[in-house]
């Protein structure tokens, strides 16, 4: 197979390919909580969350929406003279009140000078029709897309976890989201505790089953302040977390088992370096990491759906 591009389907080509210039996302913390975190579901949240660990300086719940847009434009816009912006709502459970409280929050973003569409991050157990419905009116005019955190296809490592819903959940959320217009993105954590190779790289076929246009992959990493930093500490040999070689090894094997039609968002978190107790790669940033995955596939001779058939059968 002849390759003039990536082995796969990357975000940057799709953005390109969609709106025909650069776009860029800025993150939103609008205060929500999450039903793992205040008690209606269970308490304490997800052990590996800190959400400090992916939320720049401009975003902080106590400015308002339109701050914190306004201030990610400036920033952004001294980098890069011309693009249109995506405000993401990334902080927990961003679904998570009523319709109308939303729908106050989510035009409030819309009316930001250049921003052109909304990215939703949330959990599939807190998705009404409701608001799937009104999302499905916003993509009329507007670019959306919805996330759902999956971690794991593992119901037992959802507990261990204490996502407090279930793998069945989250297939029956993107089903309802099917065919609405708007865009379906999913989460996933590769190496949380108790996983072996094989169940990981049955993912790969498990989120391909799922009516997902956008994959956004994380390796698992422990940050200060969250419940696993505590077990990291006191169990180390129940954690087998990836070195950046070994992870960059499995990762071009998992490709291979996935959909070939998922455009794959990213590959690693980048936590800072002040929150980061493990694994340390040696300070490796995203695109050096890409380009050895780049380099790792083309050194195998695979590609994203290699082994999609084979693998579902």
């Amino acid at each position: 197979m002849q390759f003039v591009g990536k082995r796969y389907l990357d975000y940057s080509s799709f953005i390109k390919s969609t709106f025909g210039e650069r776009v860029q996302k800025i993150s939103l913390d609008i205060g929500f909580s999450c039903p793992n975190r205040d008690g209606s579901k269970g308490y304490g949240g997800c052990t590996y969350c800190n959400n400090n660990t992916f939320n720049p300086d401009y975003c902080e719940p106590t400015k308002s929406i339109k701050e914190q847009l306004e201030q990610g434009i400036s920033f952004f816009g001294k980098k890069y003279k011309t693009q249109q912006y995506l405000a993401y709502f990334q902080a927990y459970t961003n679904t998570y009140t009523n319709l109308e409280s939303l729908k106050q929050l989510y035009e409030e973003a819309l009316n930001v000078e250049g921003v052109i569409g909304l990215v939703i991050g949330t959990r599939p157990d807190c998705i009404s029709q409701e608001i799937i419905d009104y999302l499905s009116f916003l993509s009329k005019k507007y670019f959306i897309s919805l996330e759902f955190g999956v971690e794991s296809t593992l119901n037992r490592t959802l507990e261990n976890v204490n996502r407090c819903h279930t793998f069945e959940e989250t297939a029956m959320a993107f089903e309802n989201c099917t065919n609405k217009g708007f865009h379906l993105g999913a989460h996933l954590i590769i190496g949380l505790p108790g996983e072996s190779k094989s169940e990981l790289l049955h993912h790969a076929s498990k989120i391909s089953k799922l009516p997902i246009n956008t994959l956004k992959l994380h390796h698992l990493q422990i940050v200060k302040n969250s419940v696993m930093e505590v077990q990291y500490k006191r169990n180390p040999e129940n954690f087998n977390l990836f070195t950046s070689e070994k992870y960059i090894d499995f990762i071009t094997d998992f490709i291979g088992f996935l959909r070939p039609d998922i455009i794959i968002e990213r590959f690693i978190s980048e936590t800072p370096q002040n929150l980061l107790i493990a694994p340390k790669w040696n300070h490796l940033k995203n695109f050096e990491v890409v380009a050895k995955i780049d380099k790792k596939l083309s050194d195998k001779n695979s590609w994203q759906g290699k082994y999609y058939k084979s693998s579902n059968n």
